[in-house]
C-alpha cells in the first residue's frame, strides 16, 4: 500500500470520527422530549452540516502534518467535494424539518421575527455563495486574490452563524454537547490561525538565472527554521504583513539539508514574477508550509526518474541538491525539456550534480542548436522507452512542468507499464 493511501485511510478515519462525534454525543445525551423522527433527523443533519463546515477550515488550513501524507492536490479535491456535501446538508436540514412540521415555516417569516428570519436565510445564501464561487470562480470572473478573501469571510460567517443558531436553539446543544461543538469549531479555527503565525523572513539575495528566471534567497528573522523535504512547496507573501491578498505557491529550490537559508526560483511569466528581479534585499517575506507529497524515497534501491519541463526543474533541483548534500547514491535519471538550450535553467549546475550523484541528465530541446547531439522534440513514449531503463515495478516517477508535457509523460509511462500509483505529478492549478 502506497504512503499516500496509508495517509488517506488514517486521516480519512480521523475525519469521519470528528465529523460524527457531536452526533454521537447528542444521541447518547438525547433530551427526553420527543419531536418526531423527521424533526430529529433534520436536526441531526444540521448538526452534521455545521461540523463538516468547521472541518472544512481544518482541511484547507495547509497543515503539513497531514498535507505531507496526503498531498495538497488531494486535500484540495477533498475540500471541494466536502463543500458540496456541506451545502446539501445545509439545504436538507430545514427542508426535512419543515416537511415534518410545516408550522415552523413561520420561523422564516420576517414579519414575525425579522432578525431570526434574515439570519436563517442569510446562512443558507452564504453557504450557497461559498460553494458556487469556489466551484465556478472563473465563471464568476473572480480573481484568485478576491475570491480568497471572499471565501474566508463567508466561511467564518457560515460557521460562526451556524454555531450561534445551534446554541440558541439549544435542543441538542445545551450543556456538554454545546461545549463540545464549540470546542471542535474553535479547534478548527485555531489550527487555521496557526498557519498564519508571524514568523517573518527577509530577502538576503536576488540572483538572475538562465531562462529569464530569478532566484530569491531568504533567511529567517529570528531563530525559526523551515524544515522541509526536497520536492515540497510553500505559499509565499512579500511585504510587511502576512495577511495580504496576494499569495503565491512556489516550489522550494534549495537543499533541505540547509534549512537556515531557503531559495525560490521563478520564471518571468506573470505580473508578480515579473517584479521579482527588482525585489530589494531586506524585503520582508512570510511563508506557509511546507506542503506537498512530491517526495522521492532515498531508501528505494530502484531509484527515481525525474521529468521536468522549463521552470518545473525547481522541485527537482531541491531533490538533487539535497541528495548531493547528504551523499545519497540511489540511481537517478533526469529528463529535462526546454524550447532552446539557452532556456535550460541550472544546466551548468546539473553537470556538476551529475558528477556528485548517480545521476544521468537527459536534455530534450524543441529547437536545438547546430551540431546538437542530444534528444530533440517532445517527451513521449518513444523517448522514454529509448532513454530509461525498463521499469522494475518499484521505481518512482516525478513529473513537473507544463500540462502538455506532464500529460504526455504520464501517458507514455503508463503505456510502458508503469503503475499510476508510482506517478507523482506536481501541478500548480489550485489558483
Amino acid at each position: 500500500m502506497s504512503r499516500v493511501m496509508q495517509g488517506a485511510l488514517l486521516w480519512g478515519g480521523a475525519y469521519l470520527g470528528l465529523a460524527l462525534l457531536p452526533m454521537v454525543v447528542v444521541l447518547v445525551r438525547a433530551p427526553a422530549e420527543a419531536r418526531g423522527v423527521g424533526v430529529e433527523f433534520g436536526a441531526l443533519l444540521g448538526l452534521l452540516a455545521l461540523t463538516v463546515m468547521a472541518l472544512q477550515a481544518l482541511v484547507s488550513g495547509r497543515h503539513r502534518w497531514f498535507g505531507e501524507a496526503l498531498g495538497f492536490d488531494n486535500l484540495l479535491q477533498f475540500h471541494r467535494r466536502m463543500g458540496v456535501i456541506a451545502l446539501l446538508l445545509v439545504v436538507a436540514h430545514p427542508a426535512v424539518m419543515l416537511a415534518s412540521r410545516p408550522a415552523w415555516l413561520d420561523y422564516l417569516d420576517p414579519r414575525d421575527d425579522t432578525l431570526r428570519a434574515l439570519t436563517l436565510m442569510g446562512l443558507l445564501a452564504a453557504t450557497l455563495l461559498l460553494v458556487v464561487t469556489s466551484l465556478w470562480r472563473q465563471a464568476c470572473q473572480l480573481s484568485y486574490e478576491h475570491w480568497r478573501a471572499l471565501h474566508g469571510l463567508l466561511a467564518v460567517a457560515v460557521v460562526g452563524g451556524g454555531l450561534a443558531h445551534a446554541l440558541m436553539v439549544g435542543h441538542y446543544t445545551a450543556g456538554a454537547a454545546g461545549v463540545l461543538l464549540a470546542l471542535l469549531i474553535g479547534l478548527a479555527l485555531l489550527l487555521v490561525v496557526e498557519t498564519r503565525l508571524l514568523r517573518p523572513w527577509q530577502v538576503v539575495e536576488t540572483q538572475p538565472v538562465r531562462g529569464d528566471a530569478t532566484t530569491l534567497v531568504l533567511a529567517p528573522l529570528g531563530r525559526h527554521r523551515l524544515e522541509f523535504a526536497p520536492g515540497q512547496f510553500a505559499w509565499f507573501t512579500l511585504g510587511d504583513t502576512p495577511y495580504r491578498l496576494q499569495q503565491h505557491p512556489f516550489s522550494l529550490a534549495s537543499s533541505a539539508a540547509r534549512p537556515e537559508r531557503i531559495a525560490f526560483t521563478a520564471k518571468r511569466l506573470g505580473d508578480f514574477t515579473a517584479t521579482l528581479p527588482e525585489v530589494p534585499v531586506g524585503t520582508r517575506a512570510f511563508l506557509e508550509g511546507p506542503f506537498g507529497a512530491f517526495l522521492p524515497d532515498a531508501r528505494n534501491p530502484s531509484g527515481a526518474v525525474l521529468i521536468a519541463g522549463g521552470i518545473g526543474i525547481t522541485p527537482m533541483m531541491s531533490i538533487l541538491r539535497t541528495f548531493a548534500d547528504r551523499g545519497e547514491r540511489l540511481p537517478l535519471w533526469l529528463i529535462y525539456a526546454n524550447p532552446t538550450w539557452e532556456e535550460a535553467t541550472f544546466r551548468e549546475e546539473l553537470e556538476t550534480l551529475a558528477e556528485q550523484l548517480a545521476l544521468e541528465v537527459i536534455h530534450v530541446l524543441d529547437e536545438p542548436p547546430d551540431g546538437w547531439q542530444g534528444e530533440r522534440g517532445k517527451v513521449d513514449r518513444d523517448l522514454l522507452e529509448r532513454r530509461l531503463p525498463a521499469d522494475d515495478g518499484r521505481r518512482d516517477y516525478f513529473i513537473c512542468g507544463p500540462d502538455p508535457l506532464m500529460d504526455a509523460a504520464e501517458g507514455g509511462l503508463i503505456e510502458l507499464g508503469v503503475e499510476p500509483t508510482r506517478l507523482n505529478s506536481d501541478r500548480f492549478d489550485m489558483v
